[in-house]
């Protein structure tokens, strides 16, 4: 049985202040099924997309494959959009469908038998009280190396996202990660997408071996271990799909 629930009226000067001084990001994900429709969808993104985003004003934008393209079934491509409000992501919207260069583009114009993706995804999130904006990585190896990872964590029920959003902030996690140099790009709270309730966040490396080597050395951590073994944390992540991303050469980030 599905339920839906439908709420109107909301007052965008209801979310307080925390709205205006935490940052709100989208995550676009297109999900397709061909090699050719990878390019397809890289070549609107670089040419088109990212331009029009730019005149909306976002400053940067990432853009990742999934590590696992090459061979998987649903090879899915990652645009993360930092915005400037939460209104912003309508602006975009907005603005992009009146674009002259998007609606004259081949991707705008394929055919109904021709799609250049199977779907397409978006994730809404609002950033962590501790890390209220999102920060471009500080890498120095070869971009072409370099693996982006984007984590969800989701919970049980609403009581149980809430206290794994509390342990990422007043627990500690994100200052471990931190002290760690995880190199975090973001942290936030999904305020709208598939699979809530649910955090993801987003740290960098310069290859896949100093990412196995930083995710070894958090798990030896003794303040890890402290925070992890607390009756009140135990239980609050259900589900950790952990996606490995490396960069477009022409992503952003």
């Amino acid at each position: 049985m599905k339920i839906f629930l439908l709420t109107l009226g909301v007052c965008m000067g209801c979310l307080g202040l925390s709205a205006q001084k935490r940052a709100f990001y989208e995550i676009k994900v297109y999900h397709v099924s061909k090699t050719e429709q990878v390019a397809q969808v890289d070549e609107y993104l670089k040419n088109t997309y990212l331009p029009a985003l730019h005149a909306t004003g976002v400053s940067k934008v990432g853009v990742f494959h999934h590590i696992a393209n090459d061979t998987a079934a649903d090879k899915r491509i990652f645009v993360f959009i930092p915005l400037k409000s939460f209104g912003h992501a309508e602006k975009i919207e907005d603005l992009l469908v009146k674009n002259a260069s998007i609606r004259s583009s081949a991707y705008w114009n394929t055919a109904f038998n021709q799609s250049p993706y199977t779907r397409t995804e978006t994730i809404l999130l609002k950033a962590f009280p501790l890390m209220p904006g999102w920060k471009a990585p500080s890498l120095s190896g070869n971009k072409t190396e370099r693996i982006f990872e984007l984590r969800s964590y989701e919970s049980a029920n609403e009581r149980l996202y809430r206290k794994k959003v509390e342990m990422f902030n007043e627990g500690g996690e994100i200052a471990l990660f931190d002290r760690l140099g995880f190199n975090a790009v973001f942290y936030g709270e999904v305020i709208a997408g598939s699979r809530m309730p649910n955090l993801m966040y987003m740290t960098s490396f310069n290859n896949r071996k100093e990412r196995d080597e930083h995710w070894a050395a958090f798990s030896a951590d003794p303040e890890w271990k402290k925070l992890s073994a607390m009756e009140e944390y135990k239980n609050t992540v259900q589900k950790n799909d952990t996606m490995l991303l490396n960069p477009t050469e022409f992503s952003e980030l």
